[in-house]
């Protein structure tokens, strides 16, 4: 594992922000459409958890808690 280290301007860290909650409805919508392939669906459920732990790193709780999937659609 790899591990590296940034630093960002406040503006910067607001781009990040929109571009993967962006990205993560994206992923959501997709997720919701049932006649997705189950393969395509697994590597989209891997980039949903990937871009929320990485959005996790953002955000406050309140505001993540927004993109927690429902376990029950699943």
């Amino acid at each position: 594992m790899l591990m590296m280290g940034f630093l960002f301007s406040a503006r910067e860290c607001s781009e990040i922000k929109y571009l993967i909650r962006k990205e993560l409805e994206e992923v959501l919508f997709d997720l919701g459409d049932y006649r997705t392939d189950e393969i395509v669906r697994k590597t989209m459920e891997e980039r949903y958890h990937m871009l929320f732990r990485m959005y996790a790193r953002f955000v406050s709780p309140k505001e993540l808690a927004k993109y927690i999937r429902n376990k029950k659609y699943k």
